[in-house]
């Protein structure tokens, strides 16, 4: 399947609690040998393998034993992981994303018990996992640098608070960039500068996170490229004489959606937010980690399944793409999610994102009309308008 779409790289995850089932400790010797065939079954033909170290899946001992994420002993454990696997697996992978969106499993685990492990925690204990996370990164950056081949680039894929200005006034893009760097100062933002933002901490008070400088060096240590999932529009802002200097719009009852309620259809999304990123952190390197949509899909009487509402969602999303990158943007690769539908956290499989449809009794892989679209895409390298 992939190897015909012609995509040129492939982003895959690896699984923590795999290599070490205790999360720390002796590692299982054959915890990386399917991800070693992946990999030289991708160079084979010609993929560049581009590898996960964290896609949510803890190891549970770990949850156990010190809280997760709760504890900086899970930092550390995760970078021992890191440094374990990049000295394995980077003779031959030679991009590595630390941790999938930190801004969903942290709040959605521990904040407001929807995912893994279901914590409700108060807001200073949130704000600790939140700066624990970051920690776990910056010590991976690290543990990477120190042990995987001279080269190996490292980085995270975060699903950015996404901000786009509700009208292109030279104020309301500004509001945008103020919004963008104030709403990801908890995760991205300390990443990319090394400290929180005086408004943060402000905000926050007596729930700030507990840190030390020597941490904050961590975190800030030097990366080669920020990954975006970028699905919807999170936040339209206009500019405001008050302080932060913005002020977040309410999504009326009738914007578009697709699906699935907070996938609002939003294709400015793909060009605005790489290109704010880029411009309030000076980023030289931005992959589009994730982009894509679920849809009804149907399987018709001939087999088929004509999903035009994912081209459709497709093709608007990455002609705003290409128009970010006409203009210098330094977007450098983009991922869709999803080569196949999968199993998709809350919604179980009820949520469809592949590009193939995939028969969960049988497993048969079936290409939907938006694999077709996205070949075409591929061997054109552009969107046809």
């Amino acid at each position: 399947m992939v190897k015909e779409l012609g995509v040129k790289a492939y982003r895959f995850s690896i699984a923590w609690p795999r290599v070490f089932p205790d999360g720390t400790g002796a590692p299982n010797p054959k915890g990386l040998d399917f991800y070693n065939r992946v990999i030289d079954e991708l160079l084979v033909n010609g993929i560049e393998p581009y590898a996960t170290l964290y896609h949510w899946d803890l190891p549970q001992s770990l949850q156990d034993r010190v809280g997760g994420w709760q504890s900086s002993e899970t930092s550390k454990a995760f970078a021992h992981y890191a440094g374990y696997v990049a000295e394995r697996i980077s003779d031959r992978v030679r991009n590595i994303f630390t941790l999938n969106e930190a801004g969903r499993f942290v709040d959605f685990g521990y904040g407001w018990s929807i995912d893994a492990p279901g914590l409700k925690l108060p807001e200073a204990e949130l704000h600790q996992v939140r700066h624990h996370v970051a920690l776990g990164h910056g010590l991976a950056v690290q543990a990477v640098r120190a042990l995987g081949r001279a080269g190996t680039k490292v980085g995270p894929a975060e699903n950015i608070a996404a901000c786009v200005p509700a009208i292109d006034t030279p104020e309301n893009i500004r509001a945008a960039e103020i919004a963008t760097r104030e709403l990801n100062a908890g995760f991205l933002n300390v990443i990319l500068e090394g400290k929180y933002t005086d408004a943060f901490l402000e905000y926050a008070g007596v729930n700030a996170p507990r840190y030390t400088a020597d941490e904050l060096k961590i975190i800030g240590s030097p990366i080669d490229f920020v990954g975006l999932n970028i699905y919807a529009p999170q936040y339209y802002v206009v500019a405001s004489d008050r302080a932060p200097g913005f002020t977040v719009l309410p999504f009326p009852a009738s914007f578009p959606h697709m699906n699935v309620d907070w996938l609002r259809i939003g294709p400015e999304t793909l060009y605005w937010v790489p290109r704010l990123a880029a411009k309030i952190w000076n980023i030289d390197t931005i992959y589009i980690s994730e982009n894509g949509t679920s849809a009804a899909d149907v399987m018709e009487p001939d087999g088929a399944v004509y999903d035009i509402d994912r081209i459709m969602y497709l093709r608007n999303y990455l002609a705003q793409l290409q128009r970010a990158t006409s203009e210098g943007v330094p977007v450098r690769g983009y991922f869709l999610w999803s080569l196949m539908d999968n199993f998709e956290w809350i919604y179980g499989y009820e949520k469809r994102f592949g590009l193939y449809r995939v028969d969960f009794e049988t497993q048969l892989r079936i290409p939907k009309l938006s694999a077709s679209f996205y070949r075409n895409v591929i061997a054109r390298n552009a969107v046809g308008l």
